[in-house]
């Protein structure tokens, strides 16, 4: 009996390293990401509210930072001629309380400004005047809130300010800052 009890004793001893109850992972994510778009509208510094679209994507590789990357498209409702448009990414810092997830973030890009019309030779022949492109900055806030695993609706606003901002004949100098609030829906990559 001692023999049998011994031979058990050293055949478990000998194949620990070979058992463990943990399993091993078989497969890791980098992180979270979105994709969604939705309705955007700006307070210009040229006249009434401007109205359009915006796209964006979040990856967030932390429990609390990430990246996300925007274009959004505003124009001014009695023309499609005067529009922003801008291009952005930056580094973005999130909570998550429940169902909500505040964020804050700030941003980095290209805004093009599309002026209206103009007037030259000959008499009243319409010319566009300039369409140019400008370095700009944002910082905003905003929510998402998670209706499903794969669904997030999300509100945000954002403070743009362009570099260099030359205005129209009829504008003030270094006048762009437009403040962006949006609307939408994301997919959320599971």
């Amino acid at each position: 009996m001692l023999k049998r009890l011994l031979l058990l004793l050293s055949l478990v001893s000998g194949a620990h390293p070979l058992l463990h109850a943990q399993a091993s992972p078989t497969a890791s994510r980098m992180g979270d990401a979105l994709l969604g778009g939705g309705y955007s509208t700006a307070a210009s510094d040229y006249g009434p509210r401007f109205t359009g679209y915006n796209f964006y994507g979040d990856f967030d590789f932390s429990q609390h930072l990430g990246i996300e990357a925007k274009y959004n498209y505003v124009k001014a409702p009695s023309s499609s001629i005067l529009y922003e448009r801008t291009y952005e990414i930056g580094a973005r810092y999130f909570r998550t309380y429940g169902l909500l997830v505040p964020y804050a973030k700030v941003m980095v890009g290209r805004g093009v400004f599309n002026y209206p019309p103009c007037f030259g030779p000959p008499a009243d022949q319409k010319v566009a005047c300039a369409n140019l492109a400008y370095n700009e900055a944002s910082g905003g806030f905003g929510t998402d809130v998670k209706v499903r695993q794969w669904l997030y609706l999300r509100a945000d606003l954002e403070f743009q300010h362009w570099f260099s901002f030359k205005g129209t004949p009829t504008s003030t100098p270094d006048s762009l800052a437009p403040q962006v609030f949006s609307i939408g829906a994301a997919y959320h990559f599971r």
